[in-house]
C-alpha cells in the first residue's frame, strides 16, 4: 500500500518532468549576469514585454531583479515575480494543471520571430535549412545597428559558395484561394 505522503511525492515528481511549449522548465538554474528572455506580458509600459532581454541582478525567493538590456528601456531595473501558468490546450495531457514559475528562459541566443522588434549589437545568423517565411530574412538583417557586426554561417553546399545564394521558401499553396 502506498501512502498519501509518498503518493503526492511521486505525483508531484511527474508533473515536474512534464515539458510543454509555451511553459518555462520546472527548475530555472541560472547564475547572476545571465541573459534571459521574458516569455509573457508583464509590464508593458516599463519594457517588460514577451521577448524582452535581459540579465539577472539579483534572487529572491518569489522575485528575480533584472536589468532591462535593449531597446527604450535599456537599463531599467525591472523585477519579475513566479506568476501561476497553464499550458495551452494543444498539449494533449489528460488532466489541467499550473505551475507557479519566473516567466523566463535562458537566452544566449534568440529565434528570429523573437528578435522582431530588438535592436542589437552584434548578431549572427545560422542559416542551415531554407528561410521559410517571407520577410524572415530581413527580419534577421535588418536588427543589427552595425553591419560589421553581422555574421552570418551558410550551408556548405556548391550553390551557397559558388552563388553567394540562400533560397528564400514560399509555398504557392498558401496563396491558392
Amino acid at each position: 500500500m502506498i501512502s498519501n505522503e509518498n503518493f503526492y511525492n511521486s505525483a508531484n515528481f511527474h508533473l515536474n518532468t512534464i515539458e510543454v511549449a509555451n511553459l518555462p522548465h520546472h527548475e530555472f538554474k541560472v547564475k547572476l549576469n545571465a541573459p534571459a528572455i521574458c516569455l509573457r506580458n508583464l509590464n508593458p509600459a516599463n519594457g517588460l514585454c514577451n521577448g524582452t532581454r535581459l540579465h539577472m541582478v539579483q534572487f529572491g525567493d518569489r522575485v528575480i531583479e533584472g536589468e532591462i538590456l535593449s531597446g527604450k528601456h535599456a537599463g531599467k531595473r525591472v523585477y519579475i515575480p513566479r506568476i501561476p501558468l497553464n499550458p495551452t490546450s494543444s498539449a494533449d495531457l489528460p488532466f489541467e494543471f499550473v505551475r507557479v514559475q519566473f516567466p523566463l528562459r535562458l537566452a544566449f541566443a534568440i529565434t528570429i520571430n523573437k528578435s522582431q522588434g530588438q535592436t542589437l549589437n552584434h548578431v549572427g545568423v545560422i542559416i542551415q535549412q531554407p528561410v521559410f517565411a517571407h520577410g524572415q530574412l530581413y527580419v534577421a538583417f535588418s536588427r543589427i545597428t552595425n553591419e560589421a557586426n553581422l555574421h552570418l554561417v551558410v550551408p556548405n553546399s556548391d550553390e551557397a559558395r559558388t552563388q553567394g545564394r540562400i533560397t528564400n521558401v514560399v509555398y504557392p499553396e498558401v496563396f491558392r484561394g
